[in-house]
């Protein structure tokens, strides 16, 4: 009988075990991020991922407790939240609802969750998040403080463009060191640090450089916002005495009047605040702040601009300045500095994310050098030296070389360099700390301070590759080697240009262009999780709009670009971004939150547009740039002013129409129906011909536009579409689309089922497009189709290819009408001469995976699809195909050559064998 019953109880034990085993929770995240720092909202938004062995898996209920002691959270204890089992199938994007959240304090959590399958998960691992300075208060008396402060007649804002008045002169500035110490007298138990530094900083605490950011914090209009950076500092302080130095650099908030310059600005001189809160183990509190008694003194660092370079004479380190044994008694006291207001950082930071060796080196002549490092990127040289005080060693970036082999800056700034002083104490290495470049080569020059019977040597060059942060969710391959190397071409477009907003270029100019975001934003999100800087980018475009409306074409706006009738600063399908953004947050990851918290932002920027229409059409903007027509590229050449900005217009419309539905203002989106309507008439009334059933010029962007944005009338679809097909047929299926329309003719060819076409335009390097670049020795995707070398050759604005290899190649697809990808649709699309593709995206509910394989006599789709999704499958096939799954027989509904299966999440594998 005991044995009868212990073999009960182990059988019953076994089941439980499997049962918990079957259903796990993972990746938590709370506000987008992974444990995030800095956290402000008062609901944060928490959301995870749930993994089973099992098919067809759908959460039915969650239980989430928080604690602000994680021992407490160990014992299953949630002092400050515990939901409680919640029968819901929501797994991301859920409103913590507990006690109210304290400034500055830690919260720990974890959560369990049941399944249809009647298994129930055992608790996830304990993630947590800190909350940032909520109020101005929370900054418990901290100063602004500088070395010194520029007058007030000496602000430049905006930032002039270009190179300002000569009169202005150089306008040197000291970059300073500032520093201070105090005593921990008791066992620390966490200690956090909250700073910002104006242009940039790096913190330093009892001698070592924190943490491995670079060039924080992000970038913003820092007269209407700047952001403070949240650190965990507990390990870096000890018992007795400590040292706190910041090293400030200029970035956009100062840009001298020395070498290349974009622009000309000055919002002061570098300035800093920073709050450490000490959390001690007998539950007391101190703080150590910012103030006038902190030392200053100029650092090594006697030149720094965002776009000029840097310079850094290591002979005035002052060794240990940033430790507590350092005697700062010369040093001066710091000025306090006017204030910003503060918001936290809380998108991932600019980080090195790769290094490289030089593929090739060549002396142009005695002490002149040329590394190739074989990949155009964004980022830095870092220098290893041995040699004699005072040599310099000068390093020129650049992504082209001249005719002579020599360092190319002519289209992306020149001149810009970096310059490094020795101090002859042994082996010396240095990096730049507050600039960067687009580069693909560096031209190192040896100067020599004086003849010397010891030469200087470089032990070591080498590239880091910066760009920010966030997480990679995807990748693609496919047997089409020319694809393969055009998603690498745009992969590293892209990688140079995610700082902490969009950049255009990583040289010449390093403006956030607001038409990249929407245009290649599908892209984006397929590669990175770009859902917290996007929310940044919002945060961003808020804050530039101006009183009347108007949302400037590049964010952070540093200069205002009135030139060339305004469209530089004022074009609707740049502004557009201001509608585009906050939907495509939600469409993405779902995050309704956005929608609320833009939605008076994109109002305003609906009635600023309906400002300067005229009878409902927007003659106005920059059009599709960069198109290929007979001329130089830039302004559009081929499609007809203000055909791509009215049709934004009404995208918009219909945007804020389903924004208002959503958020339960019926009255709005009964407004904005309305006025869609008015513009979808006095669209065509403008630009359709209906007897040649073609949109403005005829052009692929006049035609593409419009039937992607929906302009077209039912009756005239086909007759539009046949007529874009034959256009591009008859022009030798050449693309001449540009940074506008380009997206949109990928979109409408491929929601027709004609990605033929778009693989011949694009499987070709005869003519000016992907393979082109290649064929020229691009190593990022370049500004123009041609890959001029009169223009930057790190462009990602033409990147739309990529969105077309996860969407239609690979297959990955959100439903129609569902968000953040919880119904999907695998509908890969087999094109040309392609055997084989595979993508693999990390959506918001986990990997989806489609990677399928084509002989003569079968198609073999593997697919993997997240527990709390649905999915339909398409697979090519006939009426007499047998098909299979995970090598059973399953019949399918075959209509127009596509089989359709609907499945739930897991693992399978189809295969089709055509009769």
């Amino acid at each position: 009988m005991i044995q009868r019953s212990l073999l009960l109880l182990t059988i019953v034990l076994m089941t439980v075990l499997s049962s918990a085993q079957s259903l796990q929770v993972g990746y938590l995240r709370c506000e987008a991020r992974e444990n995030p720092l800095g956290v402000v909202a008062k609901q944060p938004m928490l959301s995870w991922e749930l993994y089973s062995a099992q098919q067809s898996v759908i959460q039915t209920a969650f239980q989430i407790v928080v604690a602000d002691d994680s021992l407490l959270l160990k014992r299953n204890v949630g002092n400050v939240w515990d939901s409680k089992k919640q029968l819901s199938a929501t797994s991301i994007q859920v409103p913590y609802n507990g006690k109210p959240l304290q400034s500055a304090k830690k919260y720990y959590w974890k959560i369990r969750a049941w399944d249809n399958k009647g298994n129930e998960s055992a608790w996830s691992a304990i993630a947590l998040w800190q909350m940032g300075l909520m109020e101005p208060k929370d900054w418990a008396g901290a100063k602004w403080i500088a070395y010194d402060n520029l007058p007030d007649s000496l602000r430049i804002v905006p930032a002039a463009h270009g190179n300002g008045d000569k009169a202005w002169g150089k306008r040197a500035n000291v970059l300073p060191l500032l520093r201070t110490q105090f005593a921990a007298s008791k066992k620390v138990k966490q200690a956090t640090a909250f700073i910002c530094g104006l242009g940039q900083f790096e913190l330093y605490i009892n001698g070592q450089k924190y943490g491995d950011h670079f060039l924080d914090p992000g970038w913003t209009k820092y007269n209407k916002q700047a952001q403070y950076v949240t650190f965990d500092v507990t390990k870096q302080l000890h018992a007795g005495s400590n040292a706190i130095g910041v090293m400030l650099g200029n970035g956009f908030y100062y840009i001298p009047g020395e070498r290349y310059r974009k622009m000309t600005g000055a919002y002061g001189y570098p300035k800093m605040i920073v709050r450490l809160l000490l959390e001690y183990a007998d539950g007391t509190v101190e703080n150590v702040v910012s103030n006038e008694q902190w030392k200053a003194a100029p650092s090594p660092i006697t030149y720094s601009s965002l776009y000029g370079g840097e310079n850094y004479d290591a002979r005035l380190i002052q060794k240990d300045w940033h430790t507590a044994a350092f005697n700062d008694a010369h040093w001066k006291h710091a000025v306090v500095a006017t204030p910003h207001f503060l918001q936290s950082q809380l998108a991932e930071p600019v980080k090195v994310m790769q290094s490289f060796e030089a593929m090739a080196v060549r002396q142009l002549e005695h002490n002149v050098w040329l590394y190739d490092f074989g990949q155009n990127m964004s980022g830095i040289p870092a220098i290893t030296v041995r040699g004699n005080r005072g040599d310099t060693i000068k390093m020129t970036p650049a992504e082209l070389l001249t005719d002579d082999g020599r360092a190319n800056q002519k289209a992306t700034g020149a001149s810009s360099y970096y310059l490094y002083v020795l101090s002859g104490d042994s082996v010396e290495h240095w990096q730049p700390k507050f600039t960067y470049y687009g580069f693909r080569y560096v031209q190192v020059e040896l100067l020599p301070a004086s003849s010397s019977n010891h030469t200087t040597q470089l032990l070591q060059v080498q590239a880091l590759h910066t760009r920010n942060s966030a997480t990679s969710v995807g990748t693609f391959q496919n047997s089409n080697a020319l694809f393969n190397q055009a998603n690498r071409l745009i992969q590293w477009a892209i990688n140079s240009n995610m700082q902490s907003v969009f950049t255009d270029c990583p040289h010449r100019e390093r403006l956030g262009w607001q038409e990249q975001l929407h245009l290649m934003g599908n892209a984006l999100q397929y590669n990175y999780d770009i859902h917290a800087l996007g929310k940044k980018i919002t945060a961003d475009i808020r804050a530039e709009q101006n009183a009347n409306g108007l949302v400037p074409s590049t964010i952070p706006e540093y200069t205002e670009m009135h030139f060339a009738n305004g469209y530089f600063r004022d074009s609707p399908e740049w502004g557009s971004n201001a509608i585009l953004m906050p939907w495509n947050l939600y469409q993405w990851y779902g995050d309704k939150q956005e929608l609320l918290t833009n939605y008076a932002t994109m109002q305003r920027y609906m009635q600023y547009l309906r400002s300067k229409d005229s009878s409902y059409l927007l003659m106005y903007g920059l059009s599709d740039w960069y198109d290929l027509g007979p001329e130089r590229p830039g302004f559009c050449q081929l499609t007809p002013m203000g055909l791509t900005a009215t049709a934004y217009y009404y995208q918009n419309l219909r945007m804020m129409q389903q924004t208002a539905t959503l958020l339960g203002k019926k009255a709005d989106a009964l407004h904005y129906s309305k006025w869609a309507d008015s513009v979808r008439v006095a669209f065509n009334n403008q630009y359709f011909n209906s007897h040649t059933k073609q949109y403005g010029t005829g052009s692929q962007t006049s035609n593409a536009v419009a039937l992607s944005m929906g302009l077209v009338s039912e009756k005239n679809k086909a007759a539009v579409l046949d007529n874009l097909i034959q256009s591009i047929e008859q022009n030798d299926y050449r693309l001449t689309a540009g940074d506008v329309g380009f997206h949109h003719l990928l979109k409408v060819l491929s929601e027709a089922g004609r990605s033929d076409v778009i693989f011949r335009m694009n499987n070709r390097s005869d003519v000016p497009g992907y393979g082109y670049q290649l064929a020229k020795g691009a190593t990022a995707l370049t500004e123009s189709w041609q890959g001029s070398p009169i223009v930057s050759n790190n462009h990602f604005m033409l990147g739309h290819l990529m969105e077309w290899f996860y969407t239609s190649l690979a297959g990955i697809q959100a439903s129609p009408g569902v968000v953040a990808y919880k119904q999907l649709r695998i509908h890969p699309q087999v094109v040309g001469d392609i055997s084989e593709a595979s993508g693999k995206f990390r959506s918001p509910y986990g990997w989806i995976i489609s990677s399928w394989k084509k002989t003569d006599a079968s198609f073999i789709v593997q697919v993997t699809i997240p527990v709390n999704t649905t999915a339909t499958v398409y697979l090519p096939a006939n009426s007499k195909s047998s098909i299979q799954m995970n090598q059973q027989p399953v019949k399918a509904h075959v209509h127009n050559g596509l089989a359709q299966i609907a499945i739930g999440s897991g693992e399978y594998i189809f295969t089709v064998v055509n009769q």
